[in-house]
């Protein structure tokens, strides 16, 4: 479980110091739930994120554990070091807005026509409770070709979940590699 504090100076000076010791900058907020401002050893939750299996996982702060889903991050310009991450608490039962990851599964005929599979939207935006979130939303592309795109209305229904982009919107395709 990642170890986290609870940032005492939410000033500049403060926040420089913490980022000269090692520590990523976090955001935790939730419905209903008031914000805390927290850090975390940067390494230790580079590690945890890529470990995770699922889109929520756990963290403590301060003594209380929390499940909590990444929102945004922000990166250094040039050395693409993590500056700030904001992280949203899953509170279950409670029905908000997800990033939810896009994978594509299987080999496209498009494949073996000098196409590649573009993935035009890597995540989509769906309306759900945390226990019904997917991992990831798996798409096939056994039977596509090139110029064949997949649409938010072409992809599987999921049981308590809404897609909130337009179903017009295209997710993946195949096209031809140049």
């Amino acid at each position: 479980m990642l170890e986290g504090i609870i940032r005492e100076s939410i000033g500049k000076k403060g926040t420089k110091a913490l980022r000269r010791d090692g520590y990523l900058i976090a955001n935790l907020y939730g419905k209903g739930l008031e914000n805390i401002h927290a850090a975390f050893k940067m390494n230790e939750y580079i590690r945890t994120v890529r470990k995770k299996d699922t889109l929520a996982f756990p963290i403590s702060v301060d003594g209380k554990e929390m499940n909590v889903v990444v929102q945004a991050y922000e990166a250094h310009p040039l050395t693409g070091q993590l500056l700030h991450v904001d992280l949203m608490i899953a509170q279950p039962g409670v029905v908000t807005h997800y990033l939810v990851p896009v994978v594509a599964h299987g080999e496209a005929i498009g494949l073996k026509n000098k196409g590649m599979v573009y993935v035009a939207k890597p995540r989509l935006r769906v309306k759900a409770a945390i226990e019904a979130l997917p991992a990831a939303i798996n798409v096939d592309v056994t039977e596509m070709d090139v110029g064949d795109s997949k649409l938010i209305r072409d992809l599987d229904t999921y049981e308590n979940i809404t897609f909130t982009d337009s179903d017009r919107v295209s997710v993946l395709s195949v096209i031809k590699a140049k």
